[in-house]
């Protein structure tokens, strides 16, 4: 399970990550390219992960990478060993060396040559595996749509004359690709518009579901509960069937407002992470993007996909809920609490 869900765990690692640090440009820490490509010389080593957006990523032969290898948006070609797990979302992936833990790709292809061996499990979201003979892989080969051979109907004559019907292709994931791809484009241009209106009540959103995660999804989690028997009960008596109109329409914008002040959490904290400083629309669509990237891949995993998203989801739900949509602080928020109000000396 570890596996499948490594690439939501790298998403709450820029959640998490303190916004003073700087990720350095030298093979003595992580190595960060956004819209550029990067290669590791031969006979380099890389004592810490490298992260690759937008651009293509090369470890050349007899080169170490001791950490993890995140391409986003880009191919990369590993004839280097790599140590850590390896990550690519939207490109494609070539391992000739030794991997030192995962491989997953999300809208990828795989390729494992000859030499390559992989010690953990290698998993294909989207895409495809080609592995070459005499490639290794210690762990399992988890593929998102596996193939299903149908056992023959005994005893049932060939009907002579009728033309070879082509079977049914199995569901086209390229297409539910593509939607999450959609889905996350426009969420993020809708969080760009209202990063230019409602930048104080993003911020104040995100603080609550933040500093108190635990309490957010709390809030969302009740509201979920109890906001279809209040619907029911409001269309039950009638006169009160518009606000429950109201409140039916009310749900998913939360939820949509919510998704969109994490996202421009997820932004900030990203280019604070890089040493960079973007418009806060800019940093709104490009984390919000990521975010809705992330959650519509993870949540299509079987099984225990849909709770993780789920959670995230109450989470920014209940961000919204705890502020009445950002028009206020969070309850307990001690800095509204304790503000001073000076009052001027009588004459």
């Amino acid at each position: 399970m570890k596996s499948k869900l490594i690439s939501l765990f790298l998403l709450f690692a820029l959640l998490l990550t303190p916004t003073n640090v700087v990720h350095a440009q030298s093979p003595n820490g992580d190595i960060v390219r956004i819209g550029e490509n990067y290669t590791l010389k031969s006979g380099d080593v890389l004592n810490g992960s490298l992260v690759v957006i937008g651009g293509n990523a090369t470890v050349e032969k007899d080169a170490t990478v001791n950490g993890d290898i995140v391409v986003i948006g880009g191919n990369l070609v590993a004839d280097g060993a790599a140590n850590g797990s390896v990550v690519i979302i939207g490109g494609n992936a070539t391992v000739s060396s030794k991997a030192g833990g995962d491989v997953v790709t999300i809208g990828g292809q795989i390729l494992l040559t000859k030499t390559a061996v992989v010690s953990g499990d290698v998993v294909t979201l989207g895409g495809q595996l080609t592995q070459d003979a005499g490639a290794v892989v210690a762990g399992d080969i988890i593929n998102s749509a596996p193939s299903i051979n149908l056992p023959n109907t005994p005893n049932v004559p060939k009907i002579p004359g009728i033309p070879n019907i082509p079977s049914a292709p199995a569901t086209n994931l390229f297409w539910s690709a593509a939607g999450v791809f959609g889905r996350a484009l426009v969420i993020a241009l809708i969080a760009m518009l209202l990063a230019l209106f409602l930048q104080p009540q993003m911020e104040r959103v995100s603080e609550a579901a933040m500093k108190q995660p635990l309490l957010a999804g709390s809030f969302g989690l009740l509201t979920v509960v109890l906001a279809p028997l209040t619907v029911i009960i409001m269309a039950a008596t009638l006169i009160l069937i518009p606000v429950a109109l109201i409140v039916v329409m009310m749900i998913p914008l939360a939820w949509l407002f919510g998704m969109i002040a994490l996202g421009y959490e997820v932004g900030e904290r990203f280019t604070k992470a890089v040493n960079q400083i973007w418009a806060p629309a800019l940093s709104a669509g490009f984390g919000t993007f990521l975010l809705m990237l992330v959650v519509g891949f993870v949540g299509s995993i079987p099984c225990a996909g849909w709770l993780l998203s789920f959670m995230v989801s109450l989470v920014a739900f209940g961000g919204v809920v705890m502020t009445l949509f950002g028009s206020r602080g969070a309850p307990g928020n001690s800095a509204a609490a304790t503000q001073v109000i000076e009052v001027p000396p009588t004459s």
